[in-house]
Formats: structure tokens, sequence, C-alpha cells
């Protein structure tokens, strides 16, 4: 058994006890597969379902539809726990979504929200953002580091909502994974000069920046500072994913030329921006041949050849112009369900619509004021990397 199981059980009976949630078992374990079910359906069809009016010949066809992510798995409850997210009436009124966290760690001993849900008429009153601080709460107490979940790329509303949140970057190998750790830092992402710049909160110096996106012609130029070359652990490993994934919902280059393009591969779990870039394209593609629409901020390297595979270096062409993207309009997703014996599939989104146009911004509770520019002190005066 792993050493965290003991803590997982005790993190779960918190999040039992706690006055937001319930817990859904017996005969509201099938009703929870429906609600999971019209998650799916909102956020890889873009339907909106009423979980509570679906006829058994609906579910049938909703499954069918969603294919490998619509299957049912009876056994859903051992291994995982799963509870209704509580609307204003608490519990004696209806439940306004669902939320579902592993039985087991993931990553370095945390918490997996495998699920999370909220009806539309529940969104936008911050709900989830209580959720998941719930969650993350339960686990802090029992000395565990913090949660993770998954979004998938195309599901444009969660994964801007959860960087809205100041959720950190840490995987994008089967979909875009997120966490939120005690070792991580409150961060923001600005523009400045044209740059995106990835800066953390200081307890002495206020914000401090490590890292600046620019362009040079067509591709990504990225500098950094001396304060990112000092740092260590998970900041300076997750700085760069995170910075990266902001790029790409902003429309901005991820590739620093064509042999960085070619070597993307390399980058395909985590790491520099052009794991991303090359991991966008293959999520977009699975998506559109699975028959789902997809529109993202995401502009394509080029029409070329794609990134050589492992094996002996291979060398591609400089990529042909980029073809724009049209900006977002993505309904509000929601989530994913994953199969237990297999990773996870993506969280969905929660309440609200994408963020008002420019850049995004992340940040966190505890969080600095607000640096506004920087101040030419701060500027970065890195060499493009």
């Amino acid at each position: 058994m792993r050493s965290w199981d003991a803590a997982v059980e005790r993190a779960q009976e918190r999040l039992a006890a706690a006055p937001r949630l319930r817990v859904a078992d017996g005969w509201a374990g099938r009703r929870f597969e429906l609600w999971d079910l019209a998650s799916r359906a909102e956020g890889e069809l873009g339907e909106r379902v009423d979980p509570d009016a679906l006829t058994p010949g609906g579910e049938r066809r909703l499954r069918e539809r969603l294919g490998g992510s619509g299957r049912e798995w009876p056994d859903d409850g051992l291994y995982r726990r799963r509870y209704w997210v509580l609307g204003p009436d608490g519990r004696d009124g209806p439940p306004a979504g669902t939320v579902a966290v592993d039985n087991w760690t993931r990553g370095r001993g945390q918490l997996f929200v495998s699920s999370l849900y909220l009806r539309p008429s529940a969104r936008g009153r911050g709900l989830a953002a209580a959720v998941l601080d719930e969650v993350y709460r339960a686990a802090a107490a029992e000395g565990l580091p913090g949660y993770r979940l998954e979004a998938h790329w195309t599901w444009q509303h969660a994964v801007r909502y959860y960087l809205r949140r100041g959720l950190w970057v840490v995987s994008w190998k089967h979909a875009l994974g997120l966490t939120r750790m005690p070792q991580l830092p409150p961060y923001r992402v600005r523009e400045d000069d044209g740059r995106l710049l990835l800066l953390v909160a200081d307890g002495r110096h206020g914000w401090v920046p490590l890292l600046a996106a620019g362009r040079e012609g067509r591709w990504l130029r990225l500098d950094e500072t001396a304060a990112y070359r000092q740092s260590d652990g998970w900041v300076h490993d997750l700085a760069r994913p995170t910075l990266a994934l902001h790029l790409a919902l902003a429309g901005r280059p991820l590739v620093r030329g064509p042999q960085r393009w070619a070597e993307a591969w390399r980058w395909a779990d985590i790491g520099e921006p052009e794991g991303l870039a090359y991991k966008i394209e293959h999520f977009e593609q699975l998506a559109r041949e699975a028959g789902r629409g997809v529109v993202t901020p995401y502009r394509p390297v080029g029409v070329g050849p794609e990134p050589a595979a492992p094996g002996p270096a291979s060398q591609v062409p400089a990529p042909a112009s980029q073809v724009p993207a049209p900006a977002p309009q993505v309904p509000a997703p929601l989530r994913s369900r994953p199969a237990p014996a297999t990773p996870p599939g993506p969280v969905p989104t929660v309440p609200g619509g994408p963020p008002t146009p420019g850049v995004p911004v992340a940040g966190g509770a505890g969080a600095p004021a607000d640096p506004g520019r920087l101040a030419a002190s701060e500027r970065i005066e890195g060499d493009g990397i």
C-alpha cells in the first residue's frame, strides 16, 4: 500500500463533512452518473442536457455518440469518492453540481480531482472555487501536497478558468495537467512592452519576474531573469510550461525556430513550449477525427512536415505561414470522466465565460497587490533562449 493511502482516506472524510458537499452514494450514485454524462455531453459535444430529464433512450444515444468517454463504469464508486456540490439552500435544497476525488494520489502524493461540474444555472457564483479550496484544505490538513486535475485543451472555458485560479501547469502528456501545491507561490502573467511576463509573489520583494516571452518575426523569443536562473525545484520546473499555456491561450508563438520545432517531441510530456505546441496540434487532430468542433486561439506552426519522431534526427523545413485561428467561441465545457485503469480524462469547466479580452491573468490567494506595469529596474534583460 502507498504511504499516502491513510491520508487520502482521512482527507475524503473531511470532504464528506464539508458544509458545501454531500456524499453521493446508494441510489444517489446512479443520479450522479447521469450528471456526469451531462457534463461530458456539454464539454465534448457542445450540448447542454438536463441530467434529471434524461430518458433511458436519450442516455443510450448520448453514450454512443461520446464513444469511449461515454462508457459507464459500474464500480466507479470503488475508485473515487463522489460528492454533490450543494447550492445556496444547503443540504435541504437541490444539488448545484458534482465533484469526484480519487481514492489514491497522483504525482507527488496529491489528491486528484477527477471531475468537476456545475449546472449552468449555478455557475458564476463562486461554487467551483469554493469546492477546489475545500479540496486543498482537506489535502493540507492531512499533510498531502495539494491537488491535481486535468482539462482538455479544446475545453477553453475550463482551461482559462483554472489558470485564473492560479493553477500551475505540471503535464500535457494525455491532457493538460494542472496543480495547486503549497510549494508553488501565487503567480501573475502580464503584458509589458509587447511581451508576456511571468511573475511570482515574493514576501519580501513583491512580484518578481522570472520569464518574458516576445516575438522574433514569427517565432517565440523566451528570456530568463537572474531570479529564474537562481530558482530551483517546482518553480523552476513549472514556470516555463505555465507561461507556455498562457502564450497558447493568447494566440502567441510557442516555437523558437525550425530546429526547435524538429525536436518538439522531446517535450511531449512537459517542459519546453515547443512540446506544448506539438501536443496541441495532436489534441486538436484527435478532436477533429472524433467529429468534435475545434475552435481555439492556437496558431499552427505551419503546413509543412510534423516534428521528427524519436529516432535519427531529420531536418524539417522552416514552417510555412501561420494560419490564424478565430477567436474562441467554445460553449461552457465541463468535465471528463476517467476510466479507473487508465489515465483520467480531463476535468471540465466551471462557472463563467472566458476572461476579458487581452492577456490572461492568473493569481492565487495571498498574493501581493497587483504590480501594474514593471518598473524599469525590474525589466528583463535576458538573452533569447
